[in-house]
């Protein structure tokens, strides 16, 4: 195919790959020379932490990247901004008299608010704007229901999805074959990559956690995964054991292909592995979520408020006041006086992952034990989770709250000591993240409120201090949470 343009320009966002790239595959295909950028946009930066787990995985994402590029020849690299995206794109692409942009799909407000003054600027300067998708395998309005609505509840979703998925929606975008269209990197953008604190932020602890940035860490990840995902049915739900994929970070800022994760899925999942059958029941969620936020856009509005996908919900009357900021406070600190909670709580604010199972306990804690918003609880999450997806965290924190598409009822409320009884029997995972805890055996490191006097002293702990009682009584709670949510069945 003759290209078509001479000048193009791949903006990188939430796809930090080379290998089966939408955007960067049209591109080279298109174009005669292509030239590649990142912009760390401060409009989003700014709200940020200086220490952001996210922005040093980004940021490390982008130095692989970068050499990637520099290995394809003499000259090539990763162009590098810092400023607002809404005014750095539409400038280079000025520069460099590029005919076209060419980026993949962003389905959250603010994304989409972006682009649409992205391509309208570039519009007024001649240059055409293309977008793809590339972070689903089903997006927007490509699974409808039989009446051309988009789907709300997701067991007929999936069944419509998997009905639709051949191997044309999985087959992965051949752009090692167009690398030799990358251009040279003009002088003045040659720069690369530059360090955290020329973009004012700090090294957090990301170096200390096993996470791997970059194509490199999520495809050794998911060769790992791959290993042992006939287990992950029976291994997913349990915290102290080596169960769910852990890729939930590449596939959120693109450093692996949700087409090869797919793939791979569906093929182990054709073999007959339930594992497989199950992960990419995950990964349907995945796209289920995000169909909601594309088409569902009052869930989370372009001014960064959430609202419950069913309206009634928003009715509800959550606790307030100083007693509930107390109550909020300990939450996020994790000290509920509940183990599971807590060491869920401290995993999250230690690594910045929470384990799946926990995210739904904590989530029922907060909403339907202290009566508080999940809004708050949602916040709270897309602050410290380096996986931060918006359409998974909205749809998540909905489903927790009764308030979402297909979630579950809101007399279903997670017993917090059963959970733990049931997916940390040991008390391994408990122990791990709360070493007080460590000397209880049996039953009391699930709730040691329960613990004999003497098997406390023999613990070396004393509730209260070395560790706080429960903030409230479940039995207690879960009958409050029936009175509040009765606005919501009385005007069912």
């Amino acid at each position: 195919m003759t290209p078509s343009c001479d000048t193009g320009l791949v903006w990188l966002r939430r796809d930090l790959r080379l290998d089966d790239h939408a955007a960067l595959y049209h591109a080279l295909k298109a174009c005669r020379g292509v030239h590649c950028v990142f912009v760390f946009d401060t409009d989003i930066l700014a709200a940020l932490p200086r220490r952001d787990r996210r922005v040093e995985f980004i940021h490390a994402s982008l130095r692989e990247l970068d050499a990637a590029l520099r290995a394809q020849g003499e000259g090539r690299g990763l162009i590098v901004l810092h400023g607002s995206a809404r005014d750095e794109i539409p400038r280079l692409a000025s520069a460099l008299g590029a005919q076209a942009v060419f980026a993949n799909h962003d389905d959250e407000p603010f994304a989409r608010q972006r682009d649409d003054e992205v391509r309208a600027s570039l519009a007024g300067q001649g240059i055409a704007l293309h977008t793809w998708k590339d972070h689903v395998v089903f997006e927007r309005q490509e699974v409808l229901t039989q009446a051309g609505k988009p789907y709300a509840v997701f067991t007929p979703y999936s069944r419509a999805w998997r009905a639709k998925l051949d191997a044309f929606y999985l087959k992965p975008y051949p752009v090692a074959r167009y690398l030799d269209r990358l251009a040279p990197v003009p002088e003045g953008w040659q720069a690369g990559v530059p360090p955290l604190a020329a973009i004012g932020f700090e090294p957090s602890n990301l170096g200390e956690l096993p996470v791997v940035p970059g194509a490199s860490g999520a495809q050794a990840l998911l060769r790992d995964f791959a290993s042992r995902m006939d287990r992950y049915a029976d291994a997913r739900d349990f915290p102290a054991i080596k169960g769910p994929s852990y890729l939930s970070v590449h596939l959120r800022f693109g450093t692996l292909s949700i087409r090869q994760a797919a793939a791979l899925a569906q093929q182990a999942a054709t073999g007959g592995s339930r594992g497989a059958d199950v992960w990419l029941n995950e990964l349907i969620w995945r796209d289920f979520y995000h169909q909601v936020l594309a088409n569902f856009p009052h869930v989370h509005d372009a001014q960064g408020a959430s609202h419950s996908f069913r309206p009634e919900y928003d009715g509800i009357a959550w606790e307030q006041g100083p007693e509930a900021e107390a109550l909020f406070a300990a939450w996020c600190e994790g000290r509920t006086g509940y183990p599971l909670v807590d060491a869920a709580m401290a995993q999250i604010n230690q690594t910045g992952y929470m384990h799946n199972r926990l995210r739904m306990v904590v989530a029922s804690f907060l909403t339907k034990d202290l009566g508080i918003d999940w809004r708050r609880g949602e916040a709270y999450f897309a602050q410290q989770l380096i996986d931060f997806d918006l359409a998974a965290n909205n749809g998540g924190w909905q489903w927790a709250a009764s308030s979402g598409c297909d979630a579950q009822p809101y007399f279903r409320i997670f017993n917090p000591v059963s959970q733990s009884e049931k997916f940390d029997p040991e008390g391994r995972f408990i122990r791990r993240y709360l070493p007080q805890l460590a000397g209880l055996s049996g039953n009391a490191v699930h709730a040691p409120w329960t613990a004999r006097p003497l098997d406390l002293q023999a613990a070396g702990l004393v509730l209260g201090r070395d560790y706080p009682l429960p903030v409230v009584d479940h039995a207690e709670a879960r009958e409050q949470t029936l009175r509040r949510y009765a606005v919501v069945k009385a005007k069912g």
